[in-house]
């Protein structure tokens, strides 16, 4: 009987002794106790989770940059995403030493990269990246200097400068959240694999009709870098851009123009953009060099090309994309 009262004590103890170190557990840490959720995550860990899994619940990334107003005043890293902002809208003025045009990369990446149809964002998961272009693998600090002797005609900017820090900075703000190597469903939408045979007669009809010389000038000279940048001429992109390529220029057109895209047929889009391309620009001294494993595209439209066009001599079939009527 005695053995009977004593093993009763010892099972209640026991489950006091069980009680008290759960307890002691639970307030132990009791920040950290509630901020854990039953796989062992954070709260902010599993909202950030189950925003991703709304995202993604279509199949498609959601298009949703972070906003500049939520940089914090305090953060060192606001002082250089904030220029570099400026940078990427204002490159014309902010790197006059650097660039040789009157553009800037918003002339091409509306609203510094943020406008949806030509955007950066997401632009630091796509790098480090094979370029089949210069045969070699290019960081993304490359890629912006290939724009910077291409598009703006001008010089490569020190990759140990503020600017390149700073163009970096903010690139890689506005691709907060976004995981690397990721399909973007908003990128490399500015290209025309079929091209309907071009009219530069009706090109230059169009250009007038649908107010491209509002913005970029009865002459295409521009009237403003992130405006109405310059289509040709000494102060726009040289034929050594990717932009100087039929498929590329006219799915720009395409995708963008009139400001928002989405109104212009195939055959209006093309036609535009054989009449731009028709016209001088800034030669590229290293075609030769380009494509130094093969693929060159059939599509660059360089000097001898623009003098055909401009005399109607050139035969377009050269181009392996453009589609002969029926």
């Amino acid at each position: 009987m005695r053995n009977v009262k004593w093993l009763s004590f010892l099972i209640i103890a026991l489950v006091f002794v069980f009680a008290a170190c759960n307890n002691d557990n639970a307030t132990k840490d009791p920040e950290e106790a509630q901020s854990k959720n039953t796989e062992g995550n954070t709260n902010q860990q599993a909202d950030d989770s189950n925003k991703k899994e709304e995202n993604q619940a279509d199949g498609e990334i959601a298009y949703d940059p972070p906003s500049m107003e939520d940089l914090d005043p305090k953060n060192p890293m606001t002082e250089y995403i904030e220029y570099g902002q400026k940078v990427f809208h204002e490159t014309d003025t902010v790197l006059d030493d650097y660039v040789g045009n009157q553009l800037s990369c918003s002339s091409c990446h509306a609203d510094a990269g943020l406008s949806r149809s030509s955007s950066m964002v997401g632009v630091t998961t796509q790098f480090p990246q094979y370029r089949p272009r210069e045969g070699v693998v290019f960081t993304l600090e490359d890629r912006i200097n290939g724009c910077m002797v291409r598009s703006m005609n001008g010089k490569m900017i020190p990759e140990d400068s503020k600017e390149m820090r700073a163009m970096m900075s903010y690139l890689t703000y506005i691709s907060n959240g976004i995981e690397v190597g990721a399909e973007l469903p908003w990128r490399m939408l500015n290209t025309m694999k079929e091209i309907p045979l071009p009219s530069i007669a009706n090109g230059e009809k169009l250009y007038t009709e649908k107010s491209c010389v509002a913005c970029h000038g009865q002459n295409g000279e521009g009237k403003g870098a992130s405006i109405g940048p310059a289509l040709w001429g000494d102060n726009s992109f040289n034929d050594g851009a990717g932009m100087n390529r039929m498929s590329k220029i006219a799915g720009y057109i395409q995708n963008n123009m009139p400001p928002n895209g989405g109104t212009l047929t195939d055959q209006e889009a093309a036609d535009l953009a054989a009449y731009i391309l028709s016209h001088e620009r800034p030669v590229w001294e290293g075609h030769d060099k380009d494509w130094p494993k093969g693929g060159r595209p059939t599509d660059i439209i360089t000097k001898d090309r623009r003098e055909k066009i401009r005399e109607g001599t050139f035969d377009w079939t050269e181009i392996d994309n453009v589609v002969q009527p029926d």
